[in-house]
């Protein structure tokens, strides 16, 4: 229970960090400082300052998706995911200068940005998965990673959104979704051209393609 205690002093003491400076300035040292726990307690839940921020990625994902399903029957797949990333966005309000800071040093740092969006892309996997939206394999990361960029596109409208009931983030989330929708029938085409999609493809097929009479059944465990 301790642990678990510290573990979130500690996110928090690093998302306060975040909102004064920048990702890079930030030490091990002052998160330990502001969180009021020892290094060597730190250490048993955090090997870095970037698992911190993948601690607080993955808290998030946690809270979006015990949020619960959209209770509505007829709601369409994009409907579902709109809601869900709405979740996400009204889940990170409280955070907003700590994920500023975020973006802010992705834009500076191309290694770090990879880093992010890697975090991104599985985190979308989840999101994609809790709107009835499949998320594995080649298609299914690809969607995860366009649903990251769509978030990260609509994320530089809530950071200025003072709407209390985001308005204008919710305007900019539907019309990123209706684009995303147009682009999604691409991806089959986009499939045609990947080689190694067609080698997937290929190999599914064959496998479901029944032996022809020259070619000998394998014997069966």
């Amino acid at each position: 229970m301790a642990e678990n205690n510290n573990r979130r002093k500690v996110i928090e003491a690093f998302l306060s960090l975040l909102a004064e400076k920048s990702f890079e300035r930030i030490t091990l040292a002052d998160v330990a400082q502001r969180a009021g726990v020892s290094l060597a307690d730190m250490r048993k839940d955090f090997g870095s300052t970037f698992d911190m921020v993948a601690a607080f990625v993955r808290d998030t994902d946690t809270k979006v998706l015990a949020g619960g399903d959209v209770e509505d029957a007829q709601a369409t797949q994009r409907d579902r995911l709109f809601d869900i990333l709405m979740r996400r966005f009204e889940i990170l309000r409280p955070h907003r200068e700590a994920v500023r800071s975020l973006v802010r040093s992705a834009r500076r740092d191309a290694r770090f940005a990879w880093g992010m969006n890697k975090l991104a892309v599985r985190s979308h996997q989840w999101m994609l998965s809790a709107a009835g939206i499949g998320s594995s394999g080649l298609i299914g990361g690809m969607r995860a990673q366009a649903s990251a960029v769509l978030f990260t596109r609509v994320m530089r409208v809530w950071l200025d959104d003072d709407d209390p009931g985001l308005a204008p983030t919710m305007a900019e989330l539907d019309r990123e979704l209706a684009a995303g929708a147009r682009l999604a029938t691409l991806l089959d085409d986009v499939c045609r051209f990947a080689p190694r999609c067609r080698r997937v493809r290929r190999t599914r097929e064959s496998r479901r393609r029944p032996p022809s009479a020259s070619e000998p059944e394998t014997m069966q465990a």
